[in-house]
């Protein structure tokens, strides 16, 4: 039909008009590519999720919040990522874009993975008796395709023949993402003050979470920023010694302190879920706060056995370099060349 038009026109002879009808074939074909992509299928879910949450009333909680900005954030991420290739802007920004292109994937992945995670804990149980039971059901499985859809695209670059794999794709960035993701996910049960206002050594756990998460946060930027080979010490035992090591020790006493004296009655805290008298009200949309606490304790856990895979990563490269200082192994090869490459 198109094509039709413009001959009938004899638009296609003058020069605007081709430039146009080039132009628009050329959108065309970028949009035919687009569907058989995973980005297609990041939008239908991540709208899908959030739409099916919104109309269940999931905002009302702290964690129906958060598994609405996640939904909502990656679905406005993959829009924008969209028009700019629709568009044939990639080359118009001053930083790789493919490195931006996979970086935003991996978190994304990861968010949509916390989502799928903490909103059927929540949800599912709580609206059990509901007749909004079945969508909160299916938000958790457009959540879910969504997280795969993600890692698929992931996947999918890194599958490209001479693709340089960005950061976050990296086992490094991978661990770096999940840790702050965590302790996001932290942040958003501590919203709840009263878990730990009471107590100075509660108070030093959460002051654990922020300290690891800014660490964390400033080891990813280095590496975005191209910023790592202005370290006066190589940048793999800054990362071993400064950040992981200390990390570490510090998710370790948080780890002991916190359950003591949230879970002990000796230090002031409730060892039976009965005895929280906001666990027996069943139509709040928030956690009781004896859940909340023990939320902390697992994500706590979990964050920590991320930062030790971290430390015994880094403690291989350097290991490594120490063993061989003019040689490495394929894999620690591999990492540098790739975070060598990030032009973010």
């Amino acid at each position: 039909m198109w094509e039709t038009w413009v001959q009938s026109t004899g638009w296609e002879d003058s020069p605007v008009g081709g430039h146009s009808n080039s132009l628009q074939y050329s959108c065309l074909e970028k949009l035919h590519g687009f569907l058989g992509r995973p980005q297609s299928l990041q939008l239908f879910s991540t709208c899908m999720a959030f739409s099916l949450g919104a109309s269940v009333g999931t905002w009302k909680g702290a964690i129906g919040n958060w598994s609405m900005f996640i939904w909502c954030f990656c679905f406005v991420l993959t829009l924008l990522i969209l028009m700019v290739e629709l568009c044939g802007l990639e080359g118009h920004f001053p930083f790789s874009w493919d490195n931006f292109l996979i970086t935003c994937n991996c978190y994304s992945a990861l968010l949509c993975l916390s989502a799928s995670i903490i909103y059927p804990i929540i949800y599912v149980q709580l609206l059990s008796n509901s007749h909004d039971w079945d969508r909160t059901i299916i938000s958790t499985v457009f959540s879910c395709i969504a997280f795969v859809a993600y890692a698929m695209d992931v996947t999918w670059t890194r599958a490209q023949p001479n693709m340089i794999t960005g950061y976050m794709a990296t086992v490094p960035g991978l661990l770096k993402g999940l840790e702050t993701i965590v302790a996001c996910v932290i942040f958003v049960f501590l919203s709840n003050t009263s878990l730990y206002l009471h107590q100075p050594a509660l108070e030093w756990c959460v002051a654990v979470y922020s300290i690891c998460f800014i660490l964390s946060s400033v080891a990813i930027l280095l590496i975005l920023g191209k910023c790592d080979n202005r370290l006066s010490i190589p940048f793999s035992i800054f990362q071993l010694l400064v950040l992981t090591t200390l990390s570490v020790l510090l998710y370790i006493s948080a780890l002991v302190l916190w359950p003591l004296y949230q879970f002990y009655e000796e230090f002031g805290g409730q060892p039976q879920r009965s005895s929280d008298g906001d666990c027996r009200d069943e139509l709040t949309y928030n956690m009781c706060t004896w859940d909340q606490r023990l939320a902390v304790a697992i994500l706590t856990a979990i964050n920590l056995l991320a930062y030790v895979a971290d430390l015994v990563y880094w403690a291989r490269q350097v290991s490594g370099l120490r063993t061989n200082p003019g040689t490495s192994d394929p894999l620690w090869s591999q990492e540098v060349s790739s975070l060598s490459s990030v032009v973010l």
